[in-house]
């Protein structure tokens, strides 16, 4: 089923959540350590995708092209303003205490991220759910942290997960319609490839040990098609 990986990503919320309810007292360390480990986990699974490519220049050109439309339409400053906003919408029709404050705080940080976006798109054109899996494996310890800290919550975040990364993978799924199967075929692979850089970049960022804005290198999976498109006319 194409939305295996967004309704599972949205079932480990649900299971995160509940178990949180059972242990209110994690040490501040082991969330710590925990939230590194995972995060050399995904960069470990980001290497593995981005070595599987047919054609580096196509990588490297959708990159920094990519890269420089995501910093000059600054859409990692969009994504923080989104944010504000639903939290400041929630807030002002009197959507306050600890259920409302665990819903929207779960649902920022589940939500807005590249991981979502990738994930979905994987699911939609390849059928593959491995990142949106593994994404719903962290956003499940995640839940079990706030939850344990902000109360129940939590759980109704899995809600607009669901919905969010379904209609991503929904629309991704009417590309291979559009493109002829040949290059299908290699756009899967060189966006995967492209994919797994950013899947590494986030990774690392969830370890604390960069600070990259990897919202601003969405466009490159964008550029990817565009890239190959030309380099089939030549």
């Amino acid at each position: 089923m194409v939305l295996t990986g967004a309704f599972l990503n949205g079932l480990f919320i649900v299971i995160g959540s509940i178990i949180g309810l059972f242990f209110r007292n994690i040490p501040n360390k082991t969330k710590e350590s925990v939230i590194i480990i995972i995060g050399l986990a995904v960069a470990i699974l980001g290497i593995q995708l981005s070595i599987n490519f047919a054609n580096f220049i196509i990588i490297i050109i959708s990159l920094v092209v990519g890269t420089i439309i995501g910093e000059w339409l600054n859409i990692e400053g969009w994504f923080e303003k989104l944010g504000y906003k639903v939290e400041h919408l929630f807030r002002k029709q009197n959507a306050t205490g600890k259920i409302a404050e665990g819903f929207i705080t779960a649902s920022l940080i589940f939500v807005i991220g590249s991981m979502a976006v990738v994930g979905a798109i994987d699911s939609g054109v390849k059928s593959d759910h491995t990142l949106l899996i593994t994404k719903g494996i962290i956003d499940g310890f995640m839940s079990i942290f706030l939850t344990s800290t902000l109360g129940i919550g939590v759980i109704l975040s899995a809600i607009p997960v669901f919905l969010y990364e379904g209609i991503i993978t929904l629309s991704a799924t009417m590309i291979e319609n559009i493109i002829p199967k040949a290059v299908f075929t290699q756009f899967i692979q060189e966006m995967s490839a492209t994919g797994g850089i950013l899947i590494l970049a986030i990774g690392l960022n969830i370890a604390k040990i960069t600070n990259i804005r990897v919202a601003n290198l969405l466009p490159s999976l964008v550029v990817v098609g565009i890239v190959m498109f030309f380099m089939q006319l030549i």
